[in-house]
C-alpha cells in the first residue's frame, strides 16, 4: 500500500519560536515548505511553494492573515491560528478567504487532525467559536425585522455546527454531501459577515435572496 504523500504547509507567524514549536507539533503527515514572519513574505513564499496549506497568524505585521487571505485564498487552503477569539475577527477571516479559523490553545492533536482536514479542503473552526455565529445569527435575526437571512438548511447546518458535529456528521444526518455542508458553512459566514457592516441588504438583492 503507497504512502500517503504529507501535506505540504507554509507557515506565517512573527514570532519565530512559535514557528519552530508549530513545525514540531506537526508530525509526519505535514511537511513545512516554507515560513514567514509578515503577511508579504507569506504571499511571496505560497506563490513560490504552491502548498497544499497555509497556517497564518491573524496579526502580524504588514497586513496580517486577512491580507494573505485575500490575496492567496483562492490558491490554497488557509487556515488561522490565532488567539483571538473575537467575533469580528473570525468573520473577517472567513469573508476575506480562510478555510478555518482556530485558536492557538488547541491541544496538538485536535489540531493535526483539523489542520489535515483543511488541507483537504474541509473548513475548520474552533468549536467556542462555533458558538459565537450562533449569537451573531440570533442577533441578526431579532433585529432584521422577521427577514430571514439564512435558508432553512442554513439555520439547521448552524445548528449542527455549534453543537460541535462534523461537517462528515453533519452530512450523514441531513442526507447531503460533506462538500455541501461545507458552502452552506461558508455562505452562513459571508452571509452573516456582510450584515455587519450593512451590505445584506446590497447582498440579497444580487443574489436573489428574499
Amino acid at each position: 500500500m503507497a504512502e500517503l504523500r504529507a501535506v505540504r504547509v507554509v507557515v506565517a507567524d512573527d514570532h519565530q519560536i512559535w514557528r519552530s514549536g508549530l513545525r514540531a507539533d506537526l508530525g509526519d503527515a505535514f511537511a513545512v515548505v516554507g515560513e514567514a514572519a509578515d503577511a508579504d513574505e507569506a504571499i511571496a513564499v505560497i506563490r513560490r511553494e504552491k502548498p497544499d496549506l497555509v497556517v497564518c497568524d491573524l496579526h502580524m505585521p504588514n497586513g496580517g492573515g486577512i491580507k494573505v487571505a485575500k490575496e492567496c485564498g483562492e490558491q490554497t487552503s488557509i487556515v488561522m491560528l490565532t488567539v483571538s477569539e473575537a467575533e469580528r475577527d473570525l468573520l473577517d477571516a472567513v469573508a476575506a478567504g480562510a478555510q478555518g479559523y482556530l485558536v492557538k490553545s488547541t491541544p496538538v492533536d485536535e489540531l493535526r487532525t483539523a489542520l489535515y482536514q483543511a488541507a483537504q479542503g474541509e473548513p475548520v473552526f474552533s468549536p467556542s467559536l462555533a458558538a459565537l455565529v450562533l449569537g451573531e445569527f440570533r442577533r441578526m435575526h431579532k433585529g432584521s425585522g422577521g427577514t430571514q437571512a439564512l435558508s432553512d438548511r442554513e439555520r439547521e447546518v448552524l445548528q449542527y455546527v455549534a453543537r460541535g458535529h462534523t461537517y462528515r456528521e453533519i452530512g450523514a444526518e441531513l442526507f447531503i454531501a460533506e462538500k455541501t455542508v461545507e458552502n452552506h458553512v461558508r455562505n452562513i459566514l459571508t452571509k452573516l459577515h456582510l450584515n455587519r457592516k450593512q451590505e445584506l441588504i446590497r447582498y440579497a438583492l444580487d443574489h436573489g435572496i428574499e
